[in-house]
């Protein structure tokens, strides 16, 4: 490899860890996600100036396609889809590392002797690994997207399964480091396979987030692998940074839940994880229209919006953020209180909010703006549910119990936005609902937001 080529392969090393660190913060993001896409462009360009390279047209045909996909799916996917395109895109990745894997290894294969035991190592957690996170991502992409349920399955014997499957794996493992051979490590792959699809299906609800980050994790280490089986820089670093992060990440994740990762993956083996799909209470609740809902927003000194996965799926922040402007006209202090887990993965709220030119002022996380509740007029929960349920305080044995949650229990008023007396993506009844203090506007919340908007600027 050329020195430039080298010089410049660290340069986009250096890049990506920039960009890494521009996404730590909503302002930096938008130039952190652009670095760290220029030097994957310019990562992929080198090799074609400096190796004479077979198959160019197929090459580039998948370079294209694999381009129209990200376009299309950047413009097209919701951001309540983002999840499952996260998923997609992880998955896609792993396989494409365990494939790559298995084409080396059949190169590795007539010249073992000169290869290192750690080189076919490498290979084979790069080959289970990466299968793993392919069928895993898939999984939790149907889960998500509703194409099978999103409860956890389980059937007698999972855990025997999935343990004699584990344990299958580590073998073969070994035996492509002792005895190298193709058919091993397609063996290798397929029980790959079935290990991520028995780690993903006993998950359930809430929990499935946080699985795909751990994918992304899995994702990143066979990377960071395959990096080092083909001696690439940029794939070393890369794999390493995603790795790294998605696993911090994953346990932040289960720290905002309140559980264990282990809790989070095999929870469901006995009753512990976040089920979801419960059944809409018929409990008697107090209810209002949106003129008097008004009444209690426009004469408050003081209002915290709770948004949830609710209000993107009604795509209505465009019209919170009109209603928050004209509070704040009116002398209201307003802030939006940021649950870390609220919508459907880290960052979901902070990115919906800005897309609606949300200053980044009013967000605050949950940490920071607990303590206000208690001398909040009016906190308005749009869309969100387990993230204000006392339930994770209250009730031991609730799948959210030891769950961090917004204090919103402690304000002088709470008024719920709700399309239906549907439960949670836990799936359990928020009593908060029929606290007297609980006022609830039923209806999609684009609309009622927009007719509370009408009714607070006729006061």
């Amino acid at each position: 490899m050329p020195t430039w080529v080298q010089l410049v392969y660290l340069a986009c090393a250096v890049c990506f860890i920039l960009a890494l660190k521009g996404l730590s913060g909503p302002r930096t993001a938008r130039a952190g996600n652009l670095i760290g896409a220029g030097a994957a462009v310019v990562a992929v360009v080198v090799p074609f100036i400096y190796l004479d390279l077979d198959h160019v047209p197929l090459i580039v045909a998948a370079i294209a396609v694999g381009t129209l996909g990200g376009v299309v799916g950047a413009r097209k996917v919701q951001m309540t889809q983002m999840p499952q395109m996260v998923a997609l895109f992880n998955g896609v990745g792993g396989g494409a590392a365990a494939l790559v894997a298995l084409l080396e290894l059949q190169e590795m294969v007539p010249h073992e002797e000169s290869v290192g035991w750690f080189t076919f190592a490498a290979t084979a957690f790069t080959i289970l690994v990466g299968s793993v996170s392919f069928s895993g991502s898939i999984i939790t992409f149907a889960k998500l997207q509703e194409l099978m349920t999103s409860r956890p399955v389980v059937f007698p014997g999972l855990p025997i399964v999935f343990g004699g499957a584990g344990v299958a794996s580590i073998v073969l493992g070994v035996l492509t480091v002792t005895g190298p051979a193709v058919t091993i490590g397609v063996v290798l792959a397929l029980l790959g396979l079935l290990v991520g699809v028995l780690l993903v299906l006993p998950v359930g609800g809430a929990d499935v987030p946080i699985v795909i980050s751990l994918l992304n994790a899995f994702t990143g280490l066979t990377v960071a692998a395959g990096g080092y089986v083909l001696s690439n820089v940029v794939l070393l670093v890369a794999g390493t940074l995603v790795g790294a992060s998605g696993t911090y990440l994953t346990l932040l994740m289960a720290k905002a839940m309140g559980r264990s990762v282990s809790n989070i993956l095999f929870g469901a083996l006995k009753g512990g994880s976040t089920l979801g799909a419960g059944e809409a209470s018929d409990r008697p609740v107090k209810s209002a229209g949106p003129e008097d809902v008004a009444i209690l927003l426009g004469y408050a000194d003081r209002v915290i919006i709770v948004p949830g996965y609710g209000l993107a799926v009604a795509q209505a922040q465009h019209t919170l953020r009109e209603l928050v402007d004209v509070l704040g006209d009116r002398g209201t202090k307003v802030d939006y209180a940021i649950h870390p887990v609220a919508g459907r993965m880290p960052g979901h709220m902070n990115v919906l909010l800005a897309e609606a030119q949300v200053p980044y002022e009013q967000l605050v996380e949950m940490d920071h703006i607990n303590g206000d509740f208690k001398t909040t007029d009016v906190v308005l929960v749009v869309g969100a549910n387990d993230v204000v349920n006392p339930a994770a305080k209250t009730t031991p044995g609730a799948p959210i119990y030891g769950m961090p949650i917004l204090n919103a229990d402690e304000a002088r008023q709470i008024v719920f936005m709700k399309r239906s007396m549907r439960p949670g993506f836990a799936g359990i009844e928020n009593e908060l609902l029929f606290d007297p203090k609980t006022t609830l506007l039923f209806g999609d919340a684009k609309d009622s937001l927009g007719k509370l908007l009408s009714a607070v600027k006729s006061l």
